[in-house]
């Protein structure tokens, strides 16, 4: 097999509990890095280092300073993502800090989870995503991957989310009182909605509606669940001007003001890792 480096940056270790280390820093990986790595990768394994070859001088080009890269084999254990499935021992590299003492880490025996995608004619060979594409398996960490990759395979997934279309408002009999309803935009044209309703005294209410109507089972989306991610990572930070032009001022600001609750309420996405 010929070492190849990662395309951009490279692997950073992977501490217990899904703690990444970053530089000085040390990151825990949150619901939307999980998310980001596990739906843009052709295969989602478990996996058991049965082998890691330190690779040097010309096998590790462009390797970071203070880092080792690492030929790993491994033994396949589960396969959370991988239509056309994977052998019982894949191939991989990485790249790992060392230590404070500058010594590698151990790898041998360790469970871990890895994201990759296929090297063409090389079945049992897998290409690393991105630099934090090895995490430590731990049952949270399996069971939280299973839950994302269940639904986004699902009939009723929620879609992808380029972009806001249309918005209308409609004022209410009495001051104060309104509805605001905002098309959102999607690879495939499937239709999905923000409704917003205001009632004097009362705390404005919004659901998110992924049909053509908006009807009783419409809600707002459990906090790191798929259609919150899909929402609170990929929504643009204010409403675009051009999804209120046909209305006018009073309505437009409405709509910017729901739009802007509507943010707030979704919460940061916490993606702690650049795409």
């Amino acid at each position: 097999m010929t070492a190849m480096p990662f395309s951009g940056a490279h692997a950073q270790s992977v501490m217990p509990s899904t703690q990444v280390s970053a530089g000085a820093g040390i990151r825990q990986l949150s619901y939307a890095d999980f998310a980001d790595l596990a739906l843009s990768a052709q295969v989602v394994a478990g996996v058991t280092i049965t082998k890691a070859e330190r690779l040097k001088g010309d096998l590790a080009p462009g390797l970071q300073a203070g880092h080792a890269r690492f030929l790993i084999e491994a033994q396949t254990a589960m396969l959370l993502r991988g239509a056309e499935g994977l052998p019982g021992t894949v191939s991989y590299i990485v790249d790992l800090p060392l230590d404070d003492r500058g010594r590698a880490p151990k790898l041998k025996k360790n469970r871990v989870v890895v994201f990759g995608n296929r090297v063409p004619q090389r079945p049992q060979e897998l290409r690393l995503t991105s630099p934090y594409s090895q995490v430590d398996w731990t049952q949270g960490t399996e069971s939280l991957l299973r839950s994302i990759l269940t639904e986004a395979t699902a009939p009723t997934a929620p879609p992808v989310i380029k972009g806001v279309g249309n918005a209308f408002h409609v004022p209410g009999a009495i001051p104060g009182e309104s509805e605001s309803q905002i098309f959102l935009t999607t690879p495939n044209d499937r239709p999905i909605s923000l409704t917003i309703l205001r009632r004097p005294g009362e705390q404005p209410q919004w659901a998110v509606a992924l049909g053509e109507m908006v009807d009783d089972s419409a809600s707002a989306p459990a906090p790191n669940s798929l259609l919150w991610y899909r929402l609170s990572c990929f929504l643009p930070s204010a409403m675009p001007e051009r999804s209120t032009t046909s209305l006018g001022a009073a309505d437009a600001q409405a709509v910017r003001e729901d739009y802007a609750f509507v943010l707030k309420q979704l919460g940061p996405c916490g993606r702690t890792i650049a795409r």
